[in-house]
């Protein structure tokens, strides 16, 4: 069943994750060498099977006492929302420039662009901070469809803005400013699933 409420959250909070996430600069200095359809093609390849490997292992955790479940997902909200607050975003940053450079060596057919932008990225989003929280939403609620639909969009939109108007997006948008938001929201669920486990 489809429920447009947990697809909006969970695009709204997951499009904050990625904004600032070395992903988004790798394609956008992929998005700068090669075409952009091309590019995005391997990107969002890489997003889907990142999120359904996402989704599989929230349900897994569903398998463990809900009280078990909202414990571990509060600390890994807490998690990102540290990652998110604490963390160096110039670092981020230069990591996904410098994938993306790396990546931009390589002759500009649509099969070997496509292949390489899957392949940074699926390399690269193992344990990313969008994969565990989208896996904490499949944890949290018993719609796996919706929480990967509304994350793939979410990974899917960014990556668009990112091949064709990633520049100047970032001239428009402090990613220190983006950072910070969506800690504090990922701060709010973590809090919340804390009073759900100790409440359970």
């Amino acid at each position: 069943m489809l429920s447009a409420a947990v697809v909006a959250t969970v695009f709204g909070v997951i499009f904050l994750a990625e904004l600032p996430d070395k992903s988004l600069f790798a394609s956008l200095v992929l998005g700068t060498r090669y075409r952009g359809l091309y590019v995005w093609v391997g990107v969002a390849a890489a997003f889907l099977v990142h999120v359904v490997i996402a989704v599989a292992a929230g349900q897994a955790l569903t398998l463990l006492p809900q009280q078990v479940v909202e414990s571990v997902v509060a600390a890994l909200f807490l998690a990102g929302a540290a990652y998110l607050l604490l963390g160096s975003e110039e670092a981020v940053t230069r990591e996904g420039v410098e994938e993306g450079e790396r990546a931009a060596r390589v002759p500009p057919s649509f099969l070997r662009v496509a292949l390489t932008s899957f392949g940074v990225v699926f390399v690269g989003e193992w344990g990313d901070i969008t994969q565990i929280v989208t896996a904490n939403y499949a944890a949290r609620y018993a719609a796996p469809f919706s929480v990967g639909l509304g994350a793939v969009l979410a990974l899917w939109a960014v990556t668009a803005l990112a091949v064709t108007a990633g520049s100047k997006l970032l001239d428009h948008v402090s990613v220190t400013v983006v950072r910070r938001v969506t800690g504090v929201i990922l701060l709010g669920f973590a809090a919340y699933s804390a009073v759900a486990a100790a409440t359970g």
